[in-house]
C-alpha cells in the first residue's frame, strides 16, 4: 500500500489507497453548507444558497457540548416501498472522511454545493478533530502512545471553524457519522491489527471528544453542536478502509446500521454483514485504463501522481478530466443499467492544484437533477432499505455490474 506522509499531509488530507482492491482514506478541510430536495432524498431544495440561521440550544446534553433540537431539519418524505414494476431509485451518496476544517475553503464550498442542488451527504467526523492538542494526553489509541495520532490535532481556531461547519451541515440536513481518531494505516498499532474491544475503546472516544468538546476546550461562547451525537452516530468508515472485519461485532453492539469500510467493493446492491449494512467504496471505469479504480479520491491521485500530491502541473487537466470522466462512468453504468447504489469518497484536500475537489463537483453536477436520481447521505439510503421488501432487494443483487434487468423492470419484479 502506498503512503504519503501522513502527518504532513494534515489540512491537505491524507490517504492509503491505489487501484481497485487498495484501501484509501485520509485527513481533511474546510467548508460552508447545506443538503436537499425532498423529492431527490436530501432536504434543502436547489438554488437556496443561504446558511441555515444558528438554532435555539434546545435541551443541553452534559456538558452542554451538544444539545437536542428535536427532529433533524431538511430530510426528505419518509421512504415507501418500491410500487410494483417500479424502477428503483438511482442512489448516490458523497461522504468526507475526517470532515475538519483547516482554513482552505472546502467545507463550506461542498455545504454550498449540496444546498444548490438538493443532495445530502454524510461526513465521517474524525473526533479529535475537536480536541484541542493541549489536551491530547486525553486520547488513548488502541496499541499506540497516548497522544498519538497519525493525521495529527488542528489549531484552535480550526477546532473552532470544524464545530461551526459541522453544526450547519446537520442543520442543513446531513448526516455525521465516524472516521474514529488518530487515523493508524501502519505499524503493529494499525487499525488492520485492532481487536473488537480497541474498536470499542476508539468509538467511544471518539463520541466523548465530540459531547465533551466544552469541558475540553474551556470555550462556552460556541453554540452547541444540535443534536445527540449517540443517537446520531449510526455508521462508519475506518481509516484505510482496513479492519472491518473486528469492527463489525462492535458496530452491531452499538447499535449502528451500516459500515461504509469494506474496500473494492462493486457496483451491485448491498447486502447486510453480522446484520449492519455493508456500503462499500466501489470499483468504477478509470478512462484510459483496462483495470477500474477505487471511487476515491486517493486512488485516483494514487494512479495518476503515485505518492506525490505535486505532480507535474501541465499533467493536472488531464488528470482532472479523466477523475471526472471515472466518477460519472461509474454513475452511468449503475444508473443505465442495475440502479446499484453509487458510493463516492473524498477528504477535503487540495491535492495536484485541487482537481479532485474539482472533478467531485463537476461529477455532482452532471448527477444531480437526473430522472429518479437521489443524492442522500448514509443513513437515508438505510432508511430507503429498510422498508424495502426482502425479496425485492434479494433480487436487485441477483443484477451483476453493469446489468439490466431483462425485459425492463415491470418483468423483472414480476419474477421476485
Amino acid at each position: 500500500m502506498r503512503d504519503i506522509s501522513r502527518r504532513g499531509l494534515l489540512g491537505a488530507g491524507l490517504g492509503a489507497a491505489a487501484a481497485i482492491g487498495v484501501a484509501g482514506c485520509g485527513s481533511n478541510g474546510p467548508d460552508r453548507s447545506g443538503p436537499g430536495d425532498p423529492a431527490k432524498g436530501g432536504g434543502r431544495g436547489k438554488g437556496s444558497a443561504k446558511p441555515s440561521p444558528s438554532k435555539t440550544p434546545g435541551r443541553l446534553i452534559g456538558d452542554g457540548s451538544t444539545s437536542d433540537t428535536g427532529k433533524q431539519p431538511h430530510q426528505p418524505p419518509k421512504p415507501v416501498r418500491l410500487e410494483p414494476g417500479q424502477s428503483p431509485p438511482q442512489f448516490v451518496i458523497f461522504s468526507w472522511d475526517g470532515a475538519g476544517e483547516v482554513g482552505n475553503g472546502l467545507f463550506p464550498r461542498f455545504l454550498e454545493l449540496a444546498r444548490n442542488h438538493g443532495a445530502g451527504m454524510t461526513f465521517f467526523l474524525s473526533g479529535n478533530y475537536v480536541l484541542p492538542e493541549s489536551k491530547k494526553s486525553l486520547y488513548r489509541p488502541p496499541n499506540n502512545p497516548v497522544g498519538a495520532s497519525d493525521i495529527g490535532y488542528l489549531t484552535d481556531d480550526h477546532i473552532k471553524d470544524t464545530l461551526k461547519y459541522i453544526r450547519l451541515a446537520w442543520l442543513d440536513g446531513h448526516e455525521i457519522g465516524t472516521h474514529f481518531n488518530g487515523h493508524f494505516c501502519g505499524g503493529s498499532g494499525s487499525v488492520a491489527n485492532w481487536t473488537p474491544a480497541d474498536w470499542r475503546s476508539e468509538a467511544e472516544q471518539a463520541v466523548k471528544f465530540v459531547t465533551e468538546w466544552r469541558t475540553n476546550s474551556g470555550w462556552h461562547d460556541i453554540d452547541p453542536l444540535p443534536f445527540d451525537y449517540r443517537k446520531e452516530l449510526v455508521g462508519a468508515r475506518t481509516p484505510c478502509l482496513l479492519g472491518q472485519d473486528k469492527l463489525l461485532p462492535t458496530a452491531k453492539q452499538l447499535g449502528w446500521r451500516y459500515d461504509a469500510s469494506s474496500p473494492g467493493g462493486r457496483q451491485i446492491w448491498p447486502d447486510k454483514k453480522l446484520g449492519i449494512w455493508d456500503l462499500p467504496l466501489q470499483a468504477v471505469p478509470f478512462p484510459g485504463h483496462t483495470f477500474e479504480v477505487l471511487s476515491m479520491d486517493y486512488n485516483m491521485l494514487a494512479n495518476q501522481s503515485k505518492n506525490s500530491t505535486q505532480g507535474v502541473p501541465s499533467r493536472y487537466p488531464g488528470w482532472k478530466k479523466q477523475a471526472t470522466d471515472a466518477y460519472l462512468a461509474g454513475f452511468s453504468r449503475a444508473y443505465e443499467t442495475n440502479r446499484a447504489p453509487f458510493f463516492i469518497g473524498n477528504h477535503f484536500e487540495q491535492w495536484n492544484g485541487g482537481i479532485y475537489m474539482d472533478a467531485v463537483e463537476d461529477a455532482l453536477k452532471g448527477m444531480a437533477g437526473k430522472k429518479d436520481v437521489r443524492l442522500v447521505s448514509f443513513r437515508q439510503f438505510c432508511d430507503w432499505l429498510d422498508v424495502q421488501d426482502p425479496q425485492v432487494l434479494a433480487k436487485l443483487r441477483t443484477l451483476e455490474v453493469g446489468q439490466a434487468p431483462a425485459g425492463g423492470w415491470n418483468a423483472f419484479f414480476k419474477a421476485a
